[in-house]
């Protein structure tokens, strides 16, 4: 069963990642040991996340009229995911480097959006009969806030249910707090939000308590191997990382966490049982090299929550 719709506004980039055994410092060249090319941006990313779980879910972004858009198209029909392309020939689809450190899998990401940059309040009132279809919204910070606002609002005003991805870290207007159901930083990110540094689980209660004070609905902060932290006016849970097997790479685990989030609460799951869920499918995803292509199938994230 697909759920609720979910609909996803944000960024598709093509990823260009690179693996060395470290970063080059300024002016210097050093060799890697390998490149790839595939889809990338984390609305895109967690949209694909959502489909390959089995959900029913839209994609509103802007993309150019290039290879790199034809590459979206496909990675989004593979996915099931459906798409609200606003089509811009005056840009250029977005792209990323991806550094990845060959011995940790850890990364370093650089995202140039693109036409993204210009999805504008307009283009989100254009699909507000979209927004308002969603049982679940989500949206992050590659895309312009002046859009998100809006859109997390036009949700908000439909009974939508509303998960903000604040990601890249920024700060944000006080205003955007009172629309979200769900926050969901990483500890950086956490710590870009509230001003507390986040390096324990009661650093992520604290620091989501600030959050909570600023009116949103639940808090759900992710931390890595550490799995994620449930926070909400009347409870606080920590849920343990799902482990799958060898970390292979993390680059666009927090993708894979949203998108199992999204498509968990579609399906009617409470939080706690939705969080669990997503922590499986990130578990699954850094087993893999890439983004979208690590992203698992409702089968294999049922399979590793039976093992227990």
């Amino acid at each position: 069963m697909p759920g609720r719709p979910i609909v996803i506004l944000g960024v598709f980039v093509a990823d260009t990642a690179y693996r060395a055994a470290r970063q080059p410092r300024m002016g210097e060249t050093i060799l890697g040991t390998s490149f790839t090319l595939g889809p990338g941006g984390k609305g895109s990313n967690q949209a694909v996340a959502a489909g390959r779980l089995g959900a029913d879910v839209t994609f509103l972004t802007r993309l150019g009229v290039d290879p790199f858009a034809d590459m979206a198209r496909q990675t989004w029909k593979e996915a099931g995911v459906k798409s609200a392309v606003i089509e811009t020939p005056q840009s250029y689809t977005g792209a990323a480097y991806i550094f990845v450190e060959e011995t940790s899998g850890n990364n370093a990401i650089i995202v140039s959006p693109g036409a993204a940059m210009l999805i504008s309040a307009a283009d989100i009132e254009a699909n507000a009969g979209l927004i308002r279809s969603a049982g679940v919204f989500v949206t992050q910070l590659e895309q312009p806030i002046e859009a998100a606002l809006p859109a997390l609002g036009i949700a908000r005003g439909a009974g939508v249910t509303t998960i903000l991805n604040p990601a890249p870290a920024a700060k944000l207007p006080d205003r955007i707090y009172t629309l979200c159901d769900y926050v969901t930083p990483n500890e950086t990110e956490a710590e870009e939000l509230t001003g507390i540094k986040v390096s324990s689980i009661d650093d992520a209660r604290r620091a989501a308590d600030s959050l909570l004070e600023k009116g949103v609905g639940a808090v759900i902060v992710t931390l890595g191997e550490k799995g994620a932290l449930l926070h909400t006016a009347d409870r606080s849970e920590h849920v343990a990382a799902v482990a799958a097997g060898p970390v292979i790479e993390t680059t666009g685990a927090g993708d894979a966490f949203n998108g199992g989030l999204a498509a968990a609460l579609s399906r009617g799951m409470e939080p706690l049982q939705a969080v669990r869920f997503a922590c499986a499918v990130a578990g699954i995803s850094v087993t893999r090299p890439g983004t979208a292509p690590s992203m698992p199938t409702l089968q294999e994230v049922e399979a590793l929550l039976a093992e227990g």
